[in-house]
C-alpha cells in the first residue's frame, strides 16, 4: 500500500482558491475513482472534486468553511500501487452550483509595494477593491485568520483615509483604527448559522455592489389586463395544440426588456471597474433572478433576443430547474447583462433590488392584482395592475434614461401587441 497525497486540482482559468462548502468522505472511508470527494466554491461556481484514483481516505485537510488554495493537499489516500500523476487538469471539477467567490491561504507578507500586495492573504473579491480605489494591500492590516485582509479592512482603509494608497499623498493626522465590530451576547435557545457557502457569496456580493455602485431607483406602475388576456390567448392554443409549454409572464417581460434595450442600449451593459469604462454589450445575456434553498441564484438567458416567446418560457423553467436543483454549468452563470427579478404574487408593491454588479441596472417585477383605475373617459374600472422597478449605477446611468427605459418597457407591456412588431 502507498501513501497518496491528493492536491486540489485547477478550479478554472484563473481561480486561485475556493471554500470548502461540503466533503463527502471521512477518514477511514473507500472511495472509488470518480467518487466525489468535496464540493468547493470558487468565483464561478460551485464544483464537485472527484477522487483521481480508488482507495482509502487516511485523513481530509480542512474544514467545511475553510478556504483551500489549488494544488494544496485536500485529502490523504491510502491506494494500491504507485500514486497517479497530478497535472493541473487532472480531476478536473464538474460544475453543478451557484456563483462564488474565494480565498487564499498564504501568509502576509511584511514588505510593501506592489510584489508584496501581491503575496498577501486576501481574496480575489478584496484585490479588486483594493486596486480599484488604489489602496495597496501590504499596507493594511489585515483583520481576517492569519493576517488575512478582508473587505471590511478594505472599507476601513478607504473611510479612514489610509496611507495604502499607491499614489503618493500628502502626510495626513494618524487616523484612529476602526474598531472591531461588537460580538453579539449569547441568549437563551440561539442558534448560530456560519454564513458559509452561497449565502456568504451572496453577502459578499451585495456589499460590493452597494459600496461600488451608487444605487438610485425609479418605480412606476402597469396596467397589465391587456397582457393577461394575449397571455390567456396564448396558452390556450399551445394547449389546443397539444403543446406542454405554458406561458408565464416572464417571457413577455423579457421581450418588452429586449425591445426598450434597443432604444436604450447603456442599460444593457457592464462596468469595467479596472479601465472605468461603460462597456454597452453586444450581445443580450438576460439574468433572471432564482431563488434556492442556499440563496438567489442568477442564471443567464444568453442571446434572449434571438429565442421566440416559447423558447424563453422554456429557457426560464430550464434554468430555474437546474438552479434548485445545482445544477447549473459555469457558462450558464456568467456574462449577464441585465437581471430581471421577480418574486410573482409575493413580489410586493415594489421595491429596490441591489444591481448584479458589474452589471448597470436591474428590474424588479411586483406583485401583479386588480386595482381600481382611471380610464381616458375619466372613469374608475377595474384593471390588473402591477408595478415595476428599476435600480440603475448613477455613475453610468442618468435618472432620465432610467425613467424613459422603463416608460418603454411599458408601452410594450400596456400594448402587449406591439412586441410581435419588435421582435427580430
Amino acid at each position: 500500500m502507498a501513501i497518496f497525497e491528493f492536491k486540489l486540482p485547477d478550479l478554472g482559468e484563473g481561480v486561485q482558491e475556493g471554500e470548502l462548502v461540503k466533503w463527502h468522505v471521512k477518514p477511514g472511508d473507500s472511495v472509488k475513482q470518480d467518487q466525489t470527494l468535496a464540493e468547493v466554491m470558487t468565483d464561478k461556481a460551485t464544483v464537485t472534486v472527484p477522487s483521481p484514483t480508488a482507495g482509502r481516505v487516511v485523513q481530509t485537510h480542512g474544514n467545511e468553511g475553510d478556504m483551500a488554495k489549488v494544488h494544496q493537499i485536500l485529502v490523504t489516500l491510502e491506494i494500491e500501487g504507485a500514486a497517479p500523476a497530478q497535472a493541473s487538469g487532472h480531476g478536473a471539477p464538474a460544475a453543478h452550483g451557484a456563483p462564488a467567490a474565494a480565498a487564499p491561504a498564504a501568509a502576509a507578507a511584511q514588505a510593501t509595494g506592489p510584489q508584496a500586495a501581491s503575496k498577501v492573504l486576501a481574496t480575489p473579491l478584496t484585490r479588486r477593491m483594493a486596486a480599484e480605489h488604489g489602496l495597496n494591500l501590504a499596507e493594511i492590516s489585515g483583520s481576517g485568520p492569519q493576517g488575512r485582509v478582508m473587505k471590511a479592512d478594505v472599507v476601513a482603509a478607504l473611510e479612514g483615509g489610509s496611507s495604502a494608497r499607491n499614489e503618493v499623498a500628502p502626510a495626513a493626522p494618524a487616523q484612529q483604527a476602526r474598531p472591531a465590530a461588537p460580538s453579539v451576547a449569547p441568549g437563551r435557545g440561539d442558534e448560530r448559522i456560519p454564513l458559509r457557502g452561497l449565502r456568504k457569496k451572496i453577502a459578499e456580493k451585495m456589499v460590493r455592489s452597494k459600496f461600488t455602485a451608487p444605487h438610485f431607483g425609479f418605480v412606476e406602475e402597469v396596467d397589465c389586463t391587456e397582457l393577461v388576456a394575449l397571455r390567456k390567448r396564448l396558452n390556450e392554443t399551445l394547449a389546443n395544440a397539444g403543446e406542454k409549454t405554458k406561458l408565464s409572464f416572464l417571457p413577455f417581460i423579457i421581450k418588452a426588456t429586449l425591445a426598450a434595450m434597443k432604444k436604450y442600449p447603456h442599460l444593457n451593459a457592464n462596468m469595467d471597474e479596472a479601465a472605468q469604462e461603460l462597456v454597452v454589450r453586444g450581445e443580450f445575456n438576460i439574468g433572471i433572478a432564482v431563488a434556492t434553498n442556499e440563496g438567489l441564484t442568477v442564471p443567464v438567458i444568453k442571446n434572449a433576443d434571438r429565442l421566440n416567446l416559447r423558447e424563453l418560457a422554456e429557457e426560464v423553467v430550464r434554468l430555474s430547474t437546474a438552479a434548485r436543483d445545482r445544477k447549473l454549468k459555469m457558462e450558464e452563470l456568467t456574462g449577464g447583462s441585465f437581471t430581471i427579478t421577480s418574486l410573482g404574487q409575493t413580489g410586493g408593491i415594489f421595491a429596490t433590488p441591489i444591481i448584479n454588479h458589474p452589471e448597470v441596472a436591474i428590474m424588479g417585477i411586483h406583485r401583479m392584482r386588480k386595482r381600481p383605475a382611471v380610464d381616458s373617459n375619466g372613469q374608475v374600472v377595474v384593471r390588473e395592475m402591477m408595478n415595476v422597478s428599476i435600480s440603475a449605477d448613477h455613475r453610468v446611468i442618468d435618472g432620465q434614461v432610467a425613467a424613459d427605459f422603463v416608460y418603454e418597457v411599458i408601452k410594450y407591456l400596456e400594448h402587449p401587441d406591439m412586441l410581435f412588431l419588435a421582435m427580430a
